[in-house]
């Protein structure tokens, strides 16, 4: 999903890149799919060998040109949809699994996600209409201005982008092993982009596919929202403490190019995440607000340069509303502001 803030990235090259395929060590291969969106441009999809079958993570969007690229980049490996026996899927946004379904038909295999995000999937595939509806509602609390707000022709497009995902036949647990045969990686829950979201660790060969947790050069949207759970940027940090506990090389992203130095880019990202607590901080110290005001008075980064909310499209604002709600739920559990409602409308506040 499209992300607002950039970071310093750690990138590295690995190998001449003549075709979209790349194999990152022997029996691991990236695979780039195109992507609709405007923050990336492709998704990173890892093909990992096995004894019996290969596994996938990730698919990418419901749309016919990603599911021939990935076909196209197969063949290049000399490989079939039925030589893939096990999909996983990091996390339930349609860029990372809106073709499951067909990728799962073609190829047979079994198809995987953590449980918290099997229990998010009637809202964000079936239910569509309450979904948006929920998020109206929640958007208006928050002081979020008429023209702002979803409409039903955005509901048509977001159901026409994200297809129909298949149903998972594994649901993983935090610390389950995935293992090929060949590769073994454990996973590690990491809520915070989305609630079920999942990285894998390989602990043998030092390396993480990590998903949209870590990215080498954008800091991953982190939202708060009515389907996002209570603290969700807390629990985005927290597994940033998770993920310094690992010996790690490589990091293999679900975006952007993989990269070295995961420690340090950990670093940035907390340090990231305490500039924008501490800029929202000091413009609630002026007095009672909506988040919307909130987000309407601190910077954001689209396209490499500072904007201010107006200049956002309207997906970019609901984006920069939800992260605001995130970094003041996070400021209001610590203990530095406080929320009140005022005539159905909620606000933040200082502590004094």
């Amino acid at each position: 999903m499209p992300v607002m803030r950039e970071g310093k990235p750690f990138t590295i090259s690995i190998g001449e890149r003549k075709t979209e395929t790349m194999e990152i060590i022997p029996g691991l291969h990236l695979l780039k799919i195109s992507s609709p969106t405007v923050a990336y441009a492709h998704l990173n999809v890892y093909v990992i060998q096995g004894n019996n079958g290969w596994l996938m993570i990730d698919t990418g969007w419901d749309k016919a040109e990603a599911l021939e690229s990935l076909e196209t980049q197969l063949v290049e490996m000399g490989l079939g949809f039925r030589d893939i026996s096990q999909i996983l899927i990091t996390h339930s946004h349609p860029d990372h699994y809106g073709s499951s379904g067909k990728v799962k038909d073609l190829s047979g295999a079994t198809l995987a996600l953590h449980e918290v995000e099997v229990n998010l999937l009637s809202s964000r595939f079936t239910n569509i209409q309450q979904f948006w509806d929920d998020m109206s509602r929640w958007m208006q609390a928050n002081g979020t201005p008429d023209e702002d707000l979803p409409v039903n022709t955005s509901i048509a497009t977001w159901m026409k982008d994200i297809g129909i995902p298949g149903i998972p036949d594994v649901i993983l647990h935090d610390n389950d092993i995935v293992s090929t045969g060949i590769f073994n990686f454990r996973v590690i829950w990491t809520p915070g982009h989305s609630p079920g979201h999942v990285c894998l660790y390989e602990s043998e060969k030092k390396i993480l596919l990590s998903g949209d947790h870590v990215l080498p050069g954008i800091s991953p949207n982190v939202g708060r929202g009515p389907w996002t759970g209570d603290n969700p940027l807390g629990d985005y940090l927290a597994s940033l403490d998770e993920l310094t506990r690992l010996d790690v090389d490589l990091v293999l992203p679900a975006h952007e190019e993989p990269f070295t130095e995961c420690q340090q880019r950990i670093c940035e990202l907390r340090d990231h995440h305490e500039q924008r607590k501490t800029a929202m901080q000091k413009v609630l110290n002026n007095g009672a607000k909506t988040a919307y005001e909130v987000a309407s008075e601190v910077m954001w980064t689209k396209n490499r340069k500072e904007v201010t909310l107006s200049e956002l499209c309207s997906m970019d604002k609901r984006m920069a509303l939800w992260e605001t709600l995130a970094h003041l739920e996070l400021l209001r559990v610590e203990g530095n502001i406080e929320q009140l409602s005022q005539n159905d409308i909620i606000l933040h506040r200082a502590c004094k």
